[in-house]
Parts: structure tokens; sequence; C-alpha cells
């Protein structure tokens, strides 16, 4: 008996089972700097003729994310400020740090460096893919083949011929509100280039020099800060009339809406390489007969694919 009693009593009382560990939080600073880095990305696609903001947006997988924090700004300010400020920096910073750059590349490299940032937009492609798993319905074709068709075919509208934002009346620098607009929709739509939009009305190159000429060298600064201004509200109430439209869209018919996304994407990369082919100027022509130049775009191309697919990937890892 008293064995037994030593024994129980030396018989080791097991563990209380461990709480079940909670998953990690991201840590608030990493998520400000990478959300400053996906502004930067939307904001330097705005700049390249052809390119969507919307579409590097869903590419980077926060396109729902960011229209439902515009849409949502009265009613959750403070969430959707918190989410909005980073990008809205990001922006800020991408366009002014590679305006130049790419305007550079653009003026003497073209076809590389578009062909960069459409591999950029291939290697992102399963990103918005796999948000339409499954077998696709009859209108699930229709709602990619169409806005794929408007994407390509807005290359055939004619191209105005610059405004001078110097010499306006009081209507025309009104009209900028709507052009800011105009532009904002574009920014907000995946596939619909807010800067080709721009480009077909005459407001493009007028509003890259307005920062690139006139500011940098202090000359009409005061009306260069009217036109900026004008177009910044523009471009705040069309950026949140389109979110609160696409949100509505993306809860009602949300396999729909991300067909029409990917179609019009599709449709933006064939824009970019014939609005580039033909905006690029006879002296560069002889760059055409260089196989080396093909070369290097097609090395770029493998590298804005990598480099996308590869956020993808990891992106994806990190969430499951």
């Amino acid at each position: 008996m008293e064995e037994n009693k030593q024994s129980a009593a030396e018989e080791p009382v097991p563990a209380p089972p461990e709480p079940p560990q909670e998953g990690k939080k991201p840590n608030p600073a990493v998520e400000f700097l990478t959300n400053i880095l996906r502004g930067a990305a939307i904001g330097v696609a705005f700049i390249i003729p052809g390119f969507s903001g919307g579409s590097v947006a869903a590419i980077l997988g926060i396109y729902e994310k960011l229209v439902g924090s515009v849409a949502d700004i009265f009613k959750n300010f403070k969430r959707s400020f918190l989410f909005l400020l980073p990008i809205a920096l990001g922006m800020l910073i991408g366009i002014a740090a590679l305006i130049f750059p790419i305007q550079w590349g653009l003026a003497n490299f073209p076809i590389p460096t578009v062909t960069l940032f459409v591999g950029l937009s291939l290697g992102g492609l399963p990103s918005v893919a796999e948000r339409v798993k499954g077998k696709p319905q009859w209108h699930n074709f229709i709602a990619f083949l169409i806005p794929c068709a408007v994407a390509a075919c807005l290359i055939f509208l004619p191209v105005g011929r610059n405004v001078d934002l110097y010499s306006m009346n009081a209507g025309g620098y009104l009209l900028l509100v709507l052009i800011g607009a105009v532009g904002a929709c574009a920014l907000v739509v995946p596939g619909i280039s807010g800067s080709m939009l721009l480009l077909i009305f005459g407001y493009y190159t007028p509003l890259v020099e307005v920062v690139t000429k006139h500011l940098l060298h202090g000359a009409d600064v005061g009306v260069s800060l009217l036109v900026l201004l004008l177009t910044a509200i523009g471009l705040l109430a069309g950026f949140f009339a389109i979110s609160v439209l696409m949100k509505f869209l993306m809860k009602r018919f949300p396999r729909g809406t991300h067909f029409a996304i990917l179609g019009f994407i599709v449709g933006s990369i064939v824009a970019v390489y014939v609005t580039t082919v033909r905006n690029t100027p006879a002296s560069l022509s002889p760059l055409y007969a260089n196989p080396w130049y093909w070369v290097v775009s097609a090395v770029l191309l493998l590298v804005g694919a990598a480099l996308s697919y590869g956020l993808y990937r990891y992106s994806k890892r990190k969430s499951e």
C-alpha cells in the first residue's frame, strides 16, 4: 500500500495545455512603409501613358481595400485615413522622384521603358486571376471581353492639341476640375489610363510641364499652383465618386467585376505599346533596327515579371 502511495506521489502531474498562440500582428511601421511603396508604384503608373494606377493596386492586392477606404472615408474616417495616408504619401514621392527618369526614358528609350512596366503588370496578373477561380459562365466572358476591347480601343481616339494653361479664361481654369475628375476615374478603374485620357484631351504634356519646367525654374508660380490646386480638387472628387461605384459593383457583382478588371488590364497592355510607338519621334526610329534594343526590352520584360510575381508569391505565403 505504501509503495503504491509512493509511486503515485512520484508520478509526474501532466502540465496544463498551453493556450493557442495568436497569429502575429503586422508591425505598424512595416505596414506603413509597405503602403508607401505601394503608393509610389501607383503614382508611377499614373504618369506613364497607357498604364493605370488601378491596375497596379489590383496587382498589388490592395484594390478592394483602397476603394473601400475611399468610399468609407466619412463613415470610418480614422481607419480609412490611416490606410490612405501612406499610399497618398507614396504616390507623391513616386511621382516626384521618378517623373524625370521616366520622362527621360520615354523620350530616349520608349519601348524598353514601357516594357519594364508591362512585365510588372504580367507578373502580377495571377493576383487578380486567383479571384475568379472556378468554371466561368458565358456572362463572365462578356464581362472580360468588353472592358478588354474598351481599353485597347482607346488608342483610336484622336490626340488633342496641347492646351495652353497660362492663357486660359476663367472657364478654362474651372474646366481643370473636370479634367482632374476624369483623370481620377481612370486612375481608379483598372486598365483605363488617366495619363492616356489626359493625353487625348491635350492636358497631359502641359500638366507635366507645370512641374518639370515652370515650378522647377520658378516661373509663373502663382498660375502653376492654381492649375495644380484645381486639378487636385477634381482628382479628389472623382476619386471618391468612382470608388463608391466600384465598391458597390464589387459587393453586388464580385465575380463579374473581377473579370472586368482582368479584361481592362489585358487590354491596356495592347494600348500602351501602340501609344508608345505612335508617340515615338522619327529621330528614334533607327533604334528599332538595333537588335540590342529588343534584347534589352526582353530582359526588362522578364525582370519586371519576375519582380512582381515574386512579390505576389511572397505576399501569398505570408498571408497563408
